[in-house]
């Protein structure tokens, strides 16, 4: 990225960028479903979507008044968000609900913006979110972790061409509207064997009074309604391709 002044660098950021090519689109999102599906992979990418699970359960946190203590990322790729407030309540609902929603939610606004052509917009949003994130974070993993993803972004942002911007864009909005589903499925996996039984879903069940399956019900809703909103706003004209019959 070329600038010489925040002036500049301001309205490159708020400006629009050239839609790139249908080819593009599909093909970052074949590498972002490869990235996703594949369990030897997903063992490593998934810690990319604990960032943003993590990352919702303190964002929540904060904006219904609770205390953000800190947040731990670990190799296995769980993770753990510590806030203080009330114990029951509004407040203490939707940070628990946040986390598995989170990866989707923000997919489906990163779809927004590139479906927009707010490529650059996008990117930097991502930089300060992750920067934001470092401030809490209580272990050297996950420093080391969001260095790491951080450093990539920035890089990219700063030092890549337009159309390599446009391809990392892309593949990360994918590749969280992608990895916002599978992590759901393998909660209900895990919960069907007694493994998780301290999970999200679980303690929203001990809030509300509402069975655990039906907050992972809401998961899986809200988590495949991103990724095929999100898919009509990446590659809009799926939706329109004029359909005709042969004459005869």
């Amino acid at each position: 990225m070329a600038v010489t002044s925040l002036t500049e660098l301001w309205h490159e950021v708020v400006g629009t960028q050239a839609d790139p090519p249908r080819t593009l689109i599909i093909g970052t999102a074949a590498v972002a479903l490869a990235a996703v599906a594949p369990r030897p992979v997903w063992r490593l990418t998934r810690n990319a979507v604990t960032i943003a699970h993590e990352g919702g359960h303190a964002l929540v946190a904060l904006c219904t008044g609770r205390r953000l203590s800190g947040i731990r990322l670990h190799a296995d790729t769980s993770g753990v968000t510590v806030s203080y407030g009330k114990p029951r309540g509004p407040g203490m609902v939707f940070t628990a609900l946040a986390g598995y929603i989170a990866p989707a939610l923000l997919g489906l606004g990163g779809a927004a913006l590139l479906g927009t052509g707010h490529i650059t917009a996008l990117l930097w949003a991502c930089v300060a979110l992750l920067a934001l994130m470092m401030l809490m974070v209580r272990n050297w993993f996950g420093v080391v972790t969001l260095l790491a993803t951080g450093a990539a972004v920035f890089g990219v942002t700063w030092y890549a061409t337009a159309q390599v911007q446009a391809a990392f864009a892309d593949f990360a909005v994918w590749f969280l509207l992608f990895g916002g589903v599978r992590p759901v499925f393998e909660l209900q996996w895990q919960r069907s064997r007694g493994r998780a039984p301290q999970s999200d879903a679980d303690q929203l069940a001990k809030l509300t009074g509402v069975p655990g399956l039906a907050w992972v019900f809401l998961f899986g809703v809200i988590a495949l309604g991103c990724a095929i909103l999100g898919a009509h706003w990446l590659v809009p004209h799926w939706t329109n391709v004029p359909m005709s019959l042969p004459r005869g």
